[in-house]
Formats: structure tokens, sequence, C-alpha cells
């Protein structure tokens, strides 16, 4: 059967289930199109609008410190080290220079789009045996060190594509250090909740005696600032070989971890070439290996051949689709996806195609969720994918009486999106990894240590295997695009496995949906769990999360079809944060998703 006809059939199936559906709930339909999202007039927050430069964020002082930048004749790149230098204070559970970054850069003047890959390895101690020893990979302490990336990532920018000296990039990020801010009740509830975690030497930082900081309480960083001085004066030299790396060596050297001189002084970030597809006319631009980014892709392409559009958004076969698009490509990504150093041969532009796309697409039941873990397919002989076979999930119950959750993001990170005046992109995913990453602060230079080592597997068969110098694969994965050649929208979100699944449902709110920003970010959406996690021991919880607010028969719809519903009280999509370039006026559209401290600001 060649792929168009394989497309119709699907298409046919896919019409069949839904008019079943529509003949079942027609009543229910009625009242869902009066109320469908496009007629929206008024959202929680506004779009942020300018004709200049935007910064969204997530802090209001790191997006301040962006636009300073802009201001003062820097570019978005500028503005973005800048911004992200101040994330690393006032976010400090999320990010820092003790973590790692990915960049994604559109150019206006050429037309291109860089990646720059700020991401840390292994330590050259860190052996599968190593941790074996020790019971596996560590969730916090001191042995989920990884050797960070972030600095030389930073720099690399600056100097390749910024416009600004790292001194004064730095600035203000050593203003805030030395001079304090008040902590916000989103971090001051991170900080109470990391009691148990946090090192004396972070709890000097963050506590008051025994008692957390609160909201409105104002933390001085006087090492930190001093930490930042010297890289915005010898850049990345003074993290990874100076006077920074022998307060970071001694520090690990104490507290019995694995990261020597050695390991900082071979760190160098580099550039590669991003990855791309095309969705109806939109290129949409991701990182490359070692990054997750293809999830996204292959996840759209895979929906491209469904016209979302007409499943209407939201409802339950809309949201079928998306979930079973996603458990396809996270099973690739858990099979392929690794180190391109050590995995030389990932079949990246295999898995990327609109014929493999097509293939993926045949084993989606639009009646029936996929049981468990979706298998991988195999890119370069995408034929034989078609003859796997496939467990379907029986009915389950109606979510009724069911506990309803805070919503908790898996993993924390944070994100940040610039655009200038002559309309640079820029778009930047920064990550300790989780709640304050380690729970170490180096004593005498005052940032935070990542706990990345958690993402490596210890399985000899497992691609993404930990090996010394090594990087892991990572879950973060910024996301821009490009409409009819032009900048079309940069966007991105913190939240590990979480971050293709609310980049691809907020993408197609506003490409497929019409939404303006704001409306595509304060929409529901749906995360699965069904594959297997990207945290040490890689659970695959096999749950599709849902939020609380959807209506109930889209959820009695869902668990019929065999997703097993966790039902969550969460707002908008993931935390994503959005620009989107109007395609005739050219003005900035800025929004965030409801949730933590995200700010946009313009000038």
């Amino acid at each position: 059967m060649c792929f168009r006809e394989m497309h119709l059939v699907y298409i046919a199936r896919l019409e069949v289930t839904v008019m079943r559906r529509l003949g079942l709930i027609c009543t229910l339909v009625l009242v869902a199109i009066v109320s469908t999202p496009q007629a929206q007039t008024s959202t929680w927050r506004p779009v942020v609008l300018s004709d200049t430069g935007m910064v969204a964020s997530g802090h209001a002082l790191a997006s301040e410190a962006g636009i300073r930048i802009l201001k003062s004749g820097g570019n978005a790149v500028d503005a973005a080290v800048a911004a992200w230098a101040v994330q690393g204070l006032t976010e400090p559970e999320m990010t820092g220079i003790g973590g790692d970054l990915f960049m994604l850069i559109y150019l206006a003047k050429t037309g291109e789009v860089k990646f720059i890959n700020g991401t840390g390895v292994a330590p050259m101690a860190a052996t599968v045996d190593f941790y074996k020893g020790k019971g596996g990979l560590p969730q916090d302490g001191i042995l989920s060190v990884s050797v960070p990336g972030a600095v030389a990532g930073a720099e690399l920018a600056a100097n390749t594509y910024g416009t600004k000296p790292m001194s004064e990039l730095m600035a203000p990020a050593v203003e805030l250090a030395e001079r304090g801010f008040p902590i916000t009740e989103s971090l001051a509830g991170a900080i109470r909740g990391s009691r148990d975690k946090l090192s004396p030497s972070a709890k000097a930082v963050w506590f008051n005696g025994n008692e957390p900081l609160g909201m409105g309480d104002r933390v001085v960083q006087k090492d930190l600032g001093a930490t930042l001085r010297e890289i915005g004066a010898k850049g990345s030299a003074a993290f990874y070989q100076g006077p920074v790396a022998e307060k970071f060596a001694a520090y690990m050297k104490a507290q019995g971890g694995l990261i020597d001189r050695q390991d900082l002084a071979a760190i160098k970030a580099n550039e590669d070439t991003p990855i791309h597809i095309n969705y109806k006319g939109v290129e949409v631009y991701e990182c490359p290996p070692n990054s997750q980014g293809f999830v996204m892709l292959q996840a759209l392409n895979i929906l491209e051949g469904m016209n979302v559009r007409y499943l209407r958004h939201n409802s339950a076969p809309y949201l079928h689709a998306v979930t079973e698009s996603l458990k396809l490509a996270f099973a690739d990504r858990n099979k392929y996806v690794a180190d391109p150093k050590f995995t030389p041969n990932i079949p990246m532009r295999e898995m990327l195609s609109k014929e493999y796309a097509a293939i993926r697409r045949r084993l989606i039941d639009p009646d029936q969720a996929i049981a468990g873990e979706a298998p991988a397919g195999n890119p370069r002989q995408p034929a034989t994918s078609v003859q796997q076979a496939l467990a379907y999930a029986s009915p389950q119950a109606s979510p009724d009486g069911a506990t309803v959750l805070q919503g908790v993001e898996d993993g924390h990170t944070t994100y940040l999106a610039v655009i200038d005046k002559d309309r640079n992109m820029v778009s930047v995913t920064s990550s300790l990894l989780s709640l304050f990453g380690s729970g170490h602060l180096v004593q005498g230079a005052g940032f935070m240590l990542n706990n990345r080592m958690a993402y490596y597997g210890l399985d000899e068969d497992d691609v993404n295997v930990l090996r010394p110098g090594k990087r892991v694969r990572q879950t973060i994965n910024p996301a821009l695009a490009l409409k009819d050649g032009k900048p079309y929208m940069v966007f991105g979100t913190p939240g590990a496995d979480t971050q293709p699944q609310a980049q691809l449902q907020f993408f197609l709110n506003v490409a497929e949906f019409g939404m303006n920003v704001q409306q595509a970010l304060e929409q529901s959406y749906v995360v699965s769990t069904s594959f297997k996690s990207s945290t040490y021991p890689h659970p695959a919880e096999g749950k599709l999360q849902v939020p609380a607010s959807l209506p109930k028969h889209v959820l009695d719809e869902l668990a019929a079809m065999g997703h097993q519903l966790d039902l969550r009280n969460v707002r908008g999509v993931g935390s994503v944060k959005a620009i989107v370039i109007h395609p005739k006026t050219g003005v900035l559209m800025g929004g965030v998703s409801p949730t933590r401290d995200s700010y946009v600001m313009a000038y």
C-alpha cells in the first residue's frame, strides 16, 4: 500500500470514529462549539505588544535585564545572555552557572538558524561500575553532579553572535547579586520544600538560621556576585580554569564528589546544525542530539496527516491523536537518541522524513490507546515498521471521584525568548535538572550545582548509557519557527519530558487553531508518561495527565479509549513562554503561561 493510500485509509477510519462520537454526544458538542477557544476575547494575562524589542522569561528581573541590554544597543543574543545570568539569581532552583544551556539563534541578516550546545559531560571518574556499586544513579547529592556547560555555551554565543563584552552582559546579574533582590512566593515555596535537600553552604544563603527565607525577604549573594564579575572580566576561563575552578574543584573533593580540575578544563561548548521540519508551510526548528528536540518535530510530522483542525481543539479524538503521536516519537527517542560523539549514526534524517511519519501514523488506532510503551520504529527500513504488533488498551473507568492532584512539573528548568528590533530571535532553555539540582552550593563561589547525572542509564543496551566524558541525553529543547521565509515565533518551556509535549500543543494552538499567543498559552493540555522517563531508573508510569478543567465528556471518552487518566489541577500549557511576530505588520506579540513568575517585557 502506498503512503497516500495509507493516509486516506487512516483519515477514513478517523472520520468514521469522529462522526460516531459526534452522534453520541451531539448536545455536548453544540455547547462546546459555542465556547471554542477561537471565540475567546480576553485572557488571564494580556498579550504584550511592541514594535521594537521583547523578552519573555521566567522572572520579571531577568526580562528587565534583557530589555536593558536591548535599549543600550545590544542585539537579541546579548540580551539573552544577560537575562540568563539573572535567571541564575532569581530562579536558583531552576538554573544557573552550575547547570547546562541550549540556545537557538535566528540571524535576521542572513536568514540562518544557529545552535549553541552549552551542555556538560560526565566526569572522567564516573563509570557504570562505580554507580552500580553505589546502588544506582542518585537523584541528588554530590554524586549527582555532572560537569556544567552553561558558562561555555553563553560565552560562545556572545562572542560569536553578540555585540557586547561579557563584562557588560554580566553587569545586571552582578548588580542584583551584590545589592540583593526580594524573593517571590514561588521561590519561597521551593526553598521551603527543599529543606532536607539543601547543603549547609546552600542553607547559609537561602535560610535565616533554621527558617527558610520567605516572600519579600531580600537575599544578597556576595560570593555569586564576585564569581559573575570574574566571568565577565575573564570569560569562561575564569569558571573552568581560574580561581572559580579552584573553588569548584576543592568543594567537590571536600564533599566526596567526582569532578576535578581536569574535568573542568576540558569543557568546550560547540555549534551544531539545528534540525527542522516543514509543517504546512511553517519551518519549525529544534535542537539536535544530545537534545530530545526531535520528539516534537516527529510528532508534528505524524499529526500533519491527520487533519487535526477537523478533530476540533481539545476534543477527545484530538487529544488522543496528540498523545499517541508523542508516544511513538518518545519510543524512537529512547531507542536512538544520545550524545552523537558516542552514538555517531543516529538516523535523524530518516526519523524526520514524511515517509517515516506516514509509517508511524499507521500504528495509531483512532479508537484505542496503545497499551504501555509504544514500539520504536526502524527508520532505515521503515517498511518493516508496519508489521509491528501493537497492544491496545482496554477501556478505563470514568474519573468520577478521582483525586485531583496539584500540578507539579517533572523537572525544574527555565526558559527565555528574545526578539530585537532587527528581528533576530533567540530561544534559550537552561537547567540544573530538578529543584535546586544536587542541593549543593559551591562554598565561596555561590552557585548551585546540577544533578544531571540522574539522566544517564546504567544498562549497557541503553543508547544513553553512562560513559566518562559523555554528554547525557538532554530534555532541554528550545524551539523557534519561520513562516514564508520570515521570522514567525520563538517558544519553549521547562518540564523535562513534558517539554516537547507542551511546546507541541502550544504550537498547534497558534498554527492550526488561530489563537493569539496568550490564548494559546492559557488552554488546557495533556501530558503522557507512557514511555521510559528520562530520570533514573527510567520508569514508564503509563498515565495520561489531564487537567481537571477539561469537560467531563472529554475525560470519559479518553478513559473509554484506554487512557489511564491522572487528573491534575493545572493552568495553562506547561510553563511555555513565547513571542510571535505578526505576519503582516511585524508587531511583536508576547505571552507566558500562567505559572510561576513568568513575565514578558517590551520597549
